[in-house]
């Protein structure tokens, strides 16, 4: 990795990473598989610059922040189709750093709110599919034994 890498965020697997490249100038998202190669994410090309990059448990879901205009936006990336997802916030604060939950349901965002720092908690199980571990269970009812 070059010096000018910021920000590391590892899949809960491990078999990607996100880190912050400075590409001509600009913060921008890099992922990178296991093997070293960079996996392109073209649905963030047009909202730069970027920071804050958190992953999901397999890498499906991208969370990070952007910027649009002069106004910060907190962004979740799905992988697997391609939508990009911003998370309104109201009342003017502006997202600082983000963490998502392994599984996507949830997002734990710092905002800057009238000169103070505050976390906030985002439920996320309306817009999100979970991203699961392989071999983790859904909550599906037991099969009821036959007697």
């Amino acid at each position: 990795m070059d010096r000018s890498q910021e920000d590391p965020a590892l899949s809960g697997d491990g078999r990607l990473l996100a880190v912050i490249s400075h590409i001509q100038g600009r913060p921008t998202v890099q992922l990178r598989g296991e093997d070293g190669s960079i996996r392109p994410v073209p649905q963030l090309r047009r909202h730069q610059p970027h920071s804050s990059p958190s992953l999901s448990w397999n890498g499906r879901y991208l969370a990070l922040i952007t910027q649009r205009g002069k106004r910060r936006l907190a962004v979740v990336l799905d992988r697997l189709n391609g939508r990009l997802h911003p998370l309104p916030l109201p009342g003017g604060r502006d997202p600082v750093r983000l963490s998502l939950a392994p599984d996507a349901r949830r997002l734990a965002l710092q905002v800057a709110d009238q000169g103070q720092w505050r976390v906030e908690l985002l439920d996320l199980s309306e817009v999100l599919e979970p991203d699961r571990a392989a071999g983790q269970a859904l909550n599906t009812p037991p099969l009821e034994s036959s007697r």
